[in-house]
């Protein structure tokens, strides 16, 4: 889920509470060289049990996903390797566990490349609005009150600046006598961060995270207090200091995305973090294409948490869709080029680039097969072909993204196109919307989970690529 960050305009009211409230819980009292592999599950937000209503809700999740990215509200004040499974969910997402505190609690974490921030719902008295649907399991808030390695992030705390760009502990931290003061117990402002479906906020603590045989103690976290349609908290794995391959110093990390399902399996893959050193070695068999040099704007700092990858062409049925190059590579004002995201469940291409790729799929069946246009008002996807009066073999063109030096991706049918109505109709996974001049900002292209199911996906930043290959995730 993409995170733009925001500690907006708490006003002084806000930040009374915020203290109030702390004081009344008593928050704090002040106080190996193998892989680590995480389970990674897939995860869900809709709650309806009709497809088309599921697709429906996919497609403006990934809408209202991609519109974030795109357009990011500006931050502003107010040595091993491990696995762990990766879980998928009904409701557009995977998740993974994490724990935390001294003794450790295990929470559940939307993992999300987009972002930069970990944060997790915090305190019993934790608030959420529309949390609550098929596929979310309840919500286990941390408890500070059990954690005897709990700390607030103080106001001079550099990490404090992670949350909050242009933070300025002169303006910020007036309660200290200097920006050097030891004594000072004014906290770290409190946040509020902005994602394309929900939002959260709450305040930035230091606690112990408690991996596979490694403990980091001071990480980075937030503890929320309130939030809306977050089913989990979310484990930022962007480029910011903040994320949590950042804070782990993370050489590499890698994961299998199951295949997606709209209902809520048990089965998991796994997330893989490695923080050793593997000078140039190459994963066996991946295909790997450099991340390209995220554009620098300042009114738009989340650009330079996305990863940006050269996609240089798209065929569609042996065919090169003509994409004009403005659309292919960031220019200086962070527009164009294509992201890689795990938050978004469908790609999205901008209007003219999505109506170039639709097309091509349109002419190359347009003699096959009819559309669907129902079925297209009902999803919110397009185009749709129905495919009744034809034998049990599908026919549909094979899509190929093509990258830059030379990296292949080869999309099997079931990732680019959705079977519904009793395998009646399929319909195009990928979207676009009619976005007027103001929504053109941003890269033009969001790579998606959908797209990626089945494949083994590795970010090498290191050596700053991309890897990936198409294999079974069981």
């Amino acid at each position: 889920m993409a995170q733009t960050s925001k500690t907006m305009a708490f006003s002084s009211c806000f930040l009374p509470i915020f203290s109030l409230f702390l004081l009344s819980q008593h928050l704090i009292s002040s106080s190996s060289p193998t892989p680590i592999t995480i389970p990674l599950s897939f995860s869900s937000t809709t709650p309806y049990a009709d497809l088309y209503q599921k697709l429906s809700q996919l497609a403006s999740t990934s809408l209202a996903r991609a519109h974030y990215l795109k357009n990011p509200p500006e931050k502003s004040l107010l040595a091993s390797t491990t696995t762990t499974p990766l879980l998928p969910h009904s409701y557009g997402g995977y998740s993974i566990s994490l724990s935390f505190g001294t003794p450790p609690q295990t929470l559940s974490f939307v993992m999300d490349t987009g972002s930069d921030f970990v944060w997790f719902p915090c305190t019993k008295r934790y608030a959420c609005k529309n949390c609550s649907f098929p596929g979310s399991n309840g919500i286990s808030p941390f408890s500070p009150k059990q954690s005897s390695s709990v700390k607030i992030v103080g106001c001079l705390n550099k990490k404090c600046g992670w949350i909050h760009s242009n933070f300025d502990p002169q303006k910020s931290c007036t309660d200290c006598q200097s920006v050097s003061a030891k004594n000072c117990t004014q906290i770290c402002p409190p946040y509020l961060i902005l994602y394309g479906s929900g939002s959260t906020g709450g305040i930035a603590l230091a606690e112990t995270l408690d991996l596979p045989n490694k403990k980091i103690p001071n990480f980075l976290v937030g503890c929320s207090i309130f939030s809306s349609r977050q089913p989990a908290g979310i484990a930022g794995f962007g480029r910011g200091p903040a994320s949590l391959p950042s804070q782990l110093s993370l050489k590499r990390f890698s994961y299998c995305l199951l295949s997606r399902r709209y209902d809520d399996t048990g089965e998991s893959s796994l997330l893989v973090l490695d923080d050793l050193s593997n000078s140039d070695k190459k994963t066996g068999n991946l295909s790997y294409t450099k991340f390209l040099k995220n554009p620098i704007v300042p009114e738009r700092k989340a650009f330079q948490v996305y990863y940006y990858v050269g996609l240089r062409k798209i065929s569609v049925g042996g065919k090169k869709v003509k994409i004009p190059y403005k659309f292919l590579v960031p220019d200086s004002d962070g527009n164009g080029g294509t992201i890689v995201d795990s938050g978004s469940t469908f790609t999205y291409m901008n209007s003219p680039v999505f109506e170039l790729v639709a097309d091509e799929f349109i002419n190359q069946v347009k003699n096959v097969y009819k559309r669907a246009e129902n079925i297209e008002s009902l999803t919110g996807l397009r185009p749709c072909f129905k495919l009744s009066g034809h034998d049990d073999s599908i026919k549909l063109p094979e899509l190929i993204f093509s990258f830059k030096g030379g990296a292949e991706m080869k999309l099997p049918l079931a990732n680019y196109f959705s079977i519904v109505e009793d395998n009646d109709v399929v319909c195009l996974t990928m979207m676009t919307d009619n976005l007027g001049p103001e929504m053109t900002t941003g890269p033009s292209i969001i790579l998606g989970s959908f797209q990626m199911q089945n494949y083994n996906v590795e970010y090498d930043l290191q050596n700053e690529r991309f890897g990936f290959k198409q294999q079974s995730c069981k």
